[in-house]
C-alpha cells in the first residue's frame, strides 16, 4: 500500500476516532449484542442483527483508520522553508479572475477534506490544479462546474 498523506491535525483526528470507536463503541455494542442474545431465539432477533451489523461497520472503520496510520505519511509543512510553491498542507489564496472572488483553502488529505471549512483534499480537481504552482501563477482549472481560471495570490505555510 502506498503511503497517505496526511497533516498533524488530520493524524489526530484519526487517532481520536480510534480511540472512540475501541474504547467507547467496541464496549457498548459488545453490551447490545449480549443483552440481544438474552432475548432468545437469535434468527428472529431484530435487535442482535442490527448489533452485529454495527459491531462488523465499527471493526471495519477501525481496520481502515488502523490501515491509514500505519501508512500514513504525516507532513508538517509549518518546518519547511516558504517557498511559494504549492504543496501538501499548505494555505493557498486564489482569485478567481473571470468573478474577482478571492477564496482561501488548505490542501489537505483525503479524511481531513471538509469544503465547509475550506479543507480542499489532495485529490480535488482545484488541489491537482494548484499543486506545483507559484505565487502569481495563473491557471485553468477544470471542474465538474465548468473551467475557471485563477491566480493565486498568496501561499502559506502555516
Amino acid at each position: 500500500m502506498s503511503k497517505v498523506p496526511m497533516t498533524i491535525i488530520g493524524a489526530e483526528q484519526l487517532r481520536k476516532e480510534l480511540d472512540i470507536l475501541k474504547f467507547e463503541r467496541r464496549p457498548k455494542i459488545a453490551e447490545a449484542i449480549g443483552e440481544a442474545r438474552e432475548l432468545g431465539d437469535l434468527k428472529e432477533n431484530a435487535e442482535y442483527h442490527a448489533a452485529r451489523e454495527e459491531q462488523g461497520l465499527c471493526e471495519a472503520r477501525v481496520r481502515d483508520i488502523e490501515g491509514k496510520l500505519s501508512h500514513a505519511q504525516i507532513i508538517d509543512v509549518t518546518t519547511m522553508p516558504n517557498t511559494g510553491r504549492v504543496i501538501f498542507g499548505t494555505t493557498v489564496t486564489i482569485l478567481n479572475i473571470d468573478t474577482d472572488e478571492e477564496v482561501t483553502y488548505r490542501i489537505v488529505g483525503e479524511d481531513e477534506a471538509n469544503v465547509k471549512e475550506n479543507l480542499l483534499s489532495v485529490s480535488s480537481p482545484i488541489a491537482r490544479g494548484l499543486v506545483g504552482k507559484s505565487v502569481d501563477d495563473e491557471i485553468s482549472i477544470t471542474t465538474p462546474g465548468g473551467t475557471n481560471d485563477f491566480e493565486i495570490i498568496k501561499v502559506e505555510y502555516i
